[in-house]
Parts: structure tokens; sequence; C-alpha cells
């Protein structure tokens, strides 16, 4: 038999859905905005500090002679308020070394906000006439710069026969130019000789021509020993000019004969041509 009985209604389910506190929600939710909010401020306020405590704002630049520090931070003048942990330093550092008077340079981050520049300079050795003008150029035949006026303070030797026939008429023979630097590097141990140089052709790469100050003679000197043969033609100049008043050159590449062209003779070394002939003095003795 069943049995039917009355649910008590303290047990029965809810036919209701629950409903949950509007109001708390909210409230979390205006919370969790709020902080947000506050947190995106906080964070955007340090980042400006930083950036600002981190923009480069000093340049300091070393190793310079030739250029003006002015100059040199010209070059790198696109550093100004970078961020000094992302800026692209070898970005900046070809735009230094494009400079012609610069053959090498670094940047080095100093922290906070500074970058420090370490240029090395190229040193001109002689002003070379490419064409119709002069430049100045290294001892490796790097043509630097057009001379002019601002460089009046290099008393440097004229260097005739570099250039190399192109279009732009600024290709500067490399053998030609070794033999120049070759001539006054070893000149440079005599100052006195060396300033007393001022033309120099080496239209011969094996030949080095010089012309002195207030001496019309053109010295043939060769490839070598050119402190030597200098020092030579200045023991024998008074007796050659005895021999042969208006010379046109004297070659001294013939150890110790000396042949001498008068003027109006052909310019050149033929032994066989020249008439005018001395015994030079041993330059070892």
């Amino acid at each position: 038999m069943t049995v039917h009985t009355q649910t008590d209604k303290r047990f029965r389910r809810s036919q209701h859905p629950t409903r949950r506190p509007r109001r708390a929600v909210r409230r979390w939710w205006r919370i969790v905005r709020g902080m947000s909010v506050a947190a995106g401020v906080a964070f955007g306020g340090y980042q400006a500090t930083v950036a600002s405590f981190l923009s480069i704002d000093a340049i300091v630049v070393r190793g310079i002679d030739q250029l003006s520090e002015g100059e040199v931070l010209a070059l790198v003048a696109g550093l100004r308020d970078e961020n000094i942990l992302t800026v692209d330093l070898e970005l900046h550092r070809g735009r230094l070394v494009a400079s012609p008077w610069l053959r090498d340079g670094t940047l080095r981050r100093i922290l906070p906000s500074t970058i420090e520049v370490q240029v090395t300079e190229r040193a001109p050795v002689a002003l070379a006439r490419l064409g119709e003008r002069l430049y100045l150029v290294e001892d490796n035949g790097t043509v630097i710069d057009e001379y002019g006026p601002r460089f009046a303070r290099f008393d440097l030797p004229i260097v005739e026969g570099l250039a190399l026939r192109g279009p732009d008429g600024r290709t500067v023979d490399t053998s030609r130019m070794a033999l120049a630097a070759r001539l006054l590097r070893q000149l440079s141990a005599r100052p006195d000789i060396l300033d007393s140089i001022s033309a120099i052709d080496v239209s011969d790469p094996y030949d080095a021509v010089v012309l002195l100050n207030d001496d019309p003679a053109l010295l043939h000197l060769g490839g070598d020993q050119f402190l030597e043969r200098l020092r030579s033609y200045a023991e024998l100049g008074p007796t050659l000019r005895e021999r042969v008043p208006n010379i046109d050159y004297v070659d001294l590449r013939f150890g110790q004969r000396v042949y001498v062209g008068p003027a109006g003779e052909s310019r050149g070394a033929d032994p066989e041509r020249f008439e005018h002939a001395v015994r030079a003095p041993d330059v070892n003795e």
C-alpha cells in the first residue's frame, strides 16, 4: 500500500533563481577599476621619471686636435634626448666616422645620461695637387679635405703627380703616395731639411723629385736613401754650380756619380746624354 505524506516546506528547493547582491559586485568593480587607474598613473609617472633620468643630456668629446668640439658634436647631434639604454650607438658611430677627418671613433655610455665620444683623427702629411686644386692627404693617400684659408696653419709640402686619370680627378695612386710618404717619413728625422722642401713630384713611382726653397734645380732622389742624397747635394752644391751655372736638374740616384742637367736640357736620368758629371763626396765619411 502506498502512503503519501506532505513534504515539509522547510526542505523544499526554491523554484526561483538566487539573486546575488548587485551592489556588492558594483562596489568591487569600482574598487578594481580605481586600483587599475591608480596603478596606470603610478606606472606612467615612473616611466616618465625614468625616461627623463636616462635621457642623454651630455656628450663628452675626447681625442680631437684638428677638428673643433662643435664639429664633432654636429656629427652626433641625434644623440641628444635619446634614451641612453636604448639608443643605437653603432648607428651614430657610422655617422661619426663618415667624416673624412676621422679614422675611427667609439661611443661609450656613462650612466645615467652621458655619452663619451673618443675619436682618432687623420693626420695630413702633404698637400696633393689633384686637378687644379690642393687637398690635404694622409700618408696612405686618403684625401681628407680641400685646402683653404682655414687650414693655413699646416705648413706642408706640395706633392705633384699623385692623381690617377679618372672622372673626378681625385683618385690617388697608392704606389706614388707610398713613395711620397716614405720620403716624408725618412726626412722627419731632420725637420730642417724637411722644411727646406717646397714641392715633391712622384709622377714616376720609382723616382721622387724634390724642389727646395730658393733653389730652381729639380733633385732626383730615386726611391730610397733620401736623406743621404740630400746631404750629398748640400755638400756638392757649390762645386756643381761652379761647373754648371744654370742647373735644370740634378740626378742623385747613381751612388757616387751625380749627373747634372744644364738648363734647357730635357729632364730625366740618362747618363749617356750628360756631359757634366762630378763625383759626389762619400756620405759615409
